[in-house]
């Protein structure tokens, strides 16, 4: 085994636990795998990449910087939000020295309170989401650096009649 598969398996696991901390509401564990601004990553160049710099975008949420603001998305996230399952498809890793990539689907699914004299879960609804997860490498493992998710915009039925013969 290759020292650049380890990565890459090392990568898909932190990865795999940066979902499964948030499906459990875990936000100690969610704050623990983001960079943090007292683990410097080295850049390549000798400079140093502090957690100050990491950045988030939920989809329809403008950019989020700095440790503060993402882990504070977070907790509102998770704040309100019942239930939430991801199920990842098109996982792909890249892996150069220090950094990493990991783009995905993100087949969610999420419920939210229930409604006034409801049930257990309000209605569950699902979303697809791809998305790009960056990683650095610190002496305590693989640290997201940076997430970015957007929606993807399914085509409707209207839209695959309009095209017309020529």
């Amino acid at each position: 085994m290759t020292g650049a598969q380890t990565d890459v398996e090392q990568v898909e696991r932190a990865n795999t636990a940066f979902y499964e901390a948030l499906e459990r509401g875990d936000f100690d564990e969610v704050s623990d795998l983001w960079l943090d601004s007292e683990d410097p990553a080295a850049d390549g160049e000798g400079e140093a990449t502090t957690g100050e710099a990491i950045s988030c975008v939920h989809p329809g949420w403008p950019v989020l910087t700095g440790r503060g603001e993402v882990l504070r998305s977070y907790a509102l996230i998770m704040a309100n939000t019942e239930y939430i399952q991801f199920f990842l498809t098109d996982l792909k890793v890249g892996v150069a020295g220090d950094t990493a990539l990991v783009t995905c689907t993100e087949n969610i699914l999420s419920g939210g309170p229930p409604p006034e004299g409801g049930g257990e879960l309000g209605p569950l609804v699902g979303q697809l989401v791809v998305a790009t997860n960056v990683f650095r490498r610190t002496p305590d493992g693989w640290k997201l650096w940076s997430h970015h998710a957007s929606p993807v915009l399914a085509e409707t039925d209207d839209e695959e009649g309009d095209e017309t013969p020529s």
